[in-house]
């Protein structure tokens, strides 16, 4: 299977991106709801909350681990790779999600200047900074972090007025700093969700990128040109959705990101 990690429930629009594009593939969604936010926490506990999720999909078979999200990504995912890997799996292999964006972001602006969006911990890193000026150096980045949308996304407040007044907080300030932004990064898999809120708020010349579509092509591009992994994953149609929460929670709290109705595993990953 191929697997996927999030904090939470934001992966599962990465997932469904990467399902539209790998039909017939079997994948695993991991989201570690019970301690969740990972956006303000240290570098230190996020490596090690996604040291032990990693660890126990590599125990359910899969050869391939997509960190669906931002903050893990930007926390953990080159220590695992370059530490980890080799010790506990060395024939598996760790991806983010922030690489892709940077390596096609170039290709959305026409006045070379782009925004960031994104927890607080995806924003502090500077992940994106970083990545961003080893593919494009001579694009401006402007980043502004937005704690509030994550909780309110996973309240189910996805047109409460309280979340689009915070949408249009959070696109003001960073438009006011840099108005030559017509490119937006929805740097939080959460986001994707209030798209429309998102288009309400900006320009019309502002484009609105999310990373689903860009992670799935991404994959399929990997996978090609690494056959032995894309061997080794199962390839029967079937998704396993698993929560370090309750089963009951995780059912409950996926219904704005997955509209099917799904069984859900509870796992502890101190095993």
């Amino acid at each position: 299977m191929l697997a996927l990690f999030d904090s939470g429930f934001g992966g599962l629009t990465i997932l469904k991106d990467l399902a539209k594009a790998l039909p017939g593939y079997d994948f695993a969604y991991l989201g570690d709801n019970a301690r969740a936010p990972y956006g303000g926490r240290s570098f230190e506990s996020v490596y090690l909350y996604t040291q032990q999720a990693v660890s126990y999909l590599f125990s359910l078979g899969s050869p391939l681990v997509i960190l669906a999200c931002n903050t893990a990504s930007a926390k953990a995912l080159r220590t695992i790779q370059q530490n980890d890997l080799p010790h506990i799996a060395p024939n598996n292999r760790v991806l983010g999600i922030i690489r892709p964006v940077a390596e096609e972001i170039g290709n959305f602006t026409k006045t070379g200047h782009i925004g960031i969006l994104g927890t607080e911990g995806t924003i502090t890193s500077q992940s994106y900074l970083l990545e961003i000026a080893k593919f494009w150096p001579s694009l401006h980045v402007e980043q502004e972090p937005c704690p509030m949308l994550v909780p309110l996304v996973e309240k189910g407040l996805l047109n409460h007025p309280a979340t689009e007044m915070f949408v249009r907080e959070y696109t003001q300030k960073i438009l006011e700093r840099e108005p030559r932004i017509d490119t937006l990064v929805l740097g939080c898999t959460h986001y994707p969700l209030l798209q429309e809120l998102f288009i309400k708020a900006l320009p019309k010349n502002v484009k609105i990128v999310s990373q689903g579509s860009i992670v799935a092509k991404k994959t399929l591009e990997y996978l090609a040109k690494h056959p032995k992994i894309n061997g080794r994953i199962g390839k029967n149609g079937k998704i396993r959705f698993l929560t370090t929460d309750s089963a009951d929670f995780f059912e409950k709290g996926i219904t704005p990101f997955w509209q099917s109705k799904v069984k859900v595993e509870s796992v502890n990953l101190l095993y």
